[in-house]
């Protein structure tokens, strides 16, 4: 801001010359106090407006703080959050893939083992299927 040549207290305190014809020294003396007035005015509203941004600054830098670490706290609470999902899917794939390889050989092995295991009731080996299947066909 620039520096002001004239403060009220000195145009209060200003004494001109006084010539022949010159002006009206009350004239010139009520001029002077509205023009102190208004710079007093000018100050006051300069002050206040001062205050004000300084006010508005601090605001600013403390919400700017704040939301700084909420963004931080965010950030660690879901990085976990997305690793314990992605582990949990990879564990539910993996489990999937297992039960695809090792269930089929666990049929395959139980159905060889039906049928290589005698019947102690001397009955021929067949199915629940191939027994529903001539059921039905009757």
């Amino acid at each position: 801001m620039a520096s002001l040549v004239y403060s009220p207290k000195d145009i209060l305190q200003q004494e001109f010359k006084t010539k022949m014809r010159g002006y009206d020294p009350i004239e010139v003396d009520e001029f002077l106090d509205n023009i102190i007035k208004d710079y007093e005015t000018y100050n006051k509203e300069i002050l206040a407006l001062q205050e004000e941004n300084d006010k508005l600054s601090a605001k600013l830098a403390q919400l700017s703080k704040t939301q700084g670490a909420t963004q931080t706290r965010t950030q660690q609470v879901e990085a976990p959050k997305s690793a314990a999902v992605t582990n949990f899917d990879i564990l539910k794939r993996l489990s999937n893939l297992e039960r695809e390889v090792f269930g089929k050989k666990l049929d395959q092995q139980s159905s060889t083992v039906k049928v290589s295991q005698p019947n102690p009731n001397n009955y021929t080996n067949t199915s629940d299927d191939d027994d529903n299947e001539s059921t039905r066909q009757f």
